[in-house]
């Protein structure tokens, strides 16, 4: 990744390097359709207002290999699984997301984006489900995951306590709030038995999630270091964000399954630090250049796109 090209060490094309380590990736790791979709949608179209057409959608993904019939495939079944919703507008159709989809990007949103806090006081958040039907308990089981919670066994779950809790939304959007106990607690090694730290390599598989950090690390970084070679000027705008879309993706994958512990219940080696700097690293070095490629894909289908809200420039502490 360290040759130069003859027009200069960075100028201000589309770098053939890039392409080519663009190309393994989707031909080598082809990425699901429908979980890639959501990636893109998250990160780009959301900070946008959440709401786009599906020629737009299908020309911003046409770079990750993904062809307009599979385009139109799993949007249909995003929507009929609740995640989007259609409005016809003219002759077209504006896809935007539905309240409980706009509920687990905002969830998404915290984890992906959200400089990690270490602070805790060695409490935890417990939840014990009460007379759930199966099919209840399946979905309790997905959502709880999805927020950080390990299983502990006989249907408990539980993660350290942190602000900003999801559990009240969850059992709402569950409807199942009157069947499941929630409330804190802190462990008593004093009392003779096991303790919800000591349990935690069981709860969680975090020999799984380090795994995903290191493959990331390792697939990444060549790439965005050649960025790192040349000025912000230089930046071939489709391939900026080409690259950030599988990079978030990867490490949303990783996020999925990495319940976010504090140090004190992680291994000494843990790579998840690492994982994160990177990402916030190639944030800010190419979130501009991105920007304008979002823009002029989406602009030319739709008109004008709505500027980023603040949150977009609040992501990984600040671009």
């Amino acid at each position: 990744m360290n040759a130069t090209r003859s027009a200069g060490p960075c100028a201000p094309r589309a770098d053939p390097q890039v392409r080519r380590w663009i190309a393994r990736q989707v031909a080598d790791l082809p990425p699901q359709a429908s979980s890639l979709i959501v990636t893109v949608w998250g990160d780009a179209i959301a900070p946008h207002g959440g709401a786009v057409v599906l020629p737009g959608l299908i020309r911003l993904l046409a770079p990750l290999g993904i062809n307009e019939r599979l385009v139109r495939t799993c949007v249909f079944r995003l929507a009929r699984q609740g995640w989007i919703r259609a409005k016809r507008v003219g002759r077209r159709s504006v896809y935007s997301l539905t309240e409980d989809g706009a509920r687990r990007f905002a969830e998404a949103h915290r984890r992906i984006y959200a400089v990690p806090v270490d602070r805790w006081d060695a409490t935890w958040e417990l939840l014990l489900p009460d007379g759930l039907a199966p099919g209840e308990r399946r979905a309790l089981a997905v959502e709880l995951q999805w927020a950080g919670f390990g299983s502990f066994g006989a249907g408990a779950y539980a993660r350290p306590a942190q602000a900003g809790s999801a559990v009240a939304d969850i059992l709402r959007a569950l409807g199942c709030a009157d069947r499941v106990v929630v409330l804190r607690a802190s462990d008593d090694a004093a009392g003779g038995g096991q303790t919800l730290a000591s349990c935690a390599s069981r709860a969680w598989d975090l020999d799984g999630v380090s795994a995903l950090y290191r493959d990331l690390l390792h697939r990444f970084g060549r790439v965005i270091e050649r960025f790192r070679e040349c000025a912000d000027a230089d930046y071939d705008p489709e391939q900026c964000l080409v690259v950030r879309t599988l990079l978030i993706h990867a490490y949303r994958r990783a996020l999925l399954r990495d319940p976010q512990l504090p140090a004190a219940l992680l291994p000494l080696d843990w790579p998840g630090a690492a994982a994160f700097a990177l990402c916030r690293d190639f944030y800010r070095l190419t979130h501009r250049a991105a920007e304008r490629h979002l823009t002029a894909t989406l602009a030319a289908e739709s008109g004008p796109l709505p500027p980023a809200g603040a949150g977009f420039y609040r992501r990984f502490g600040g671009l």
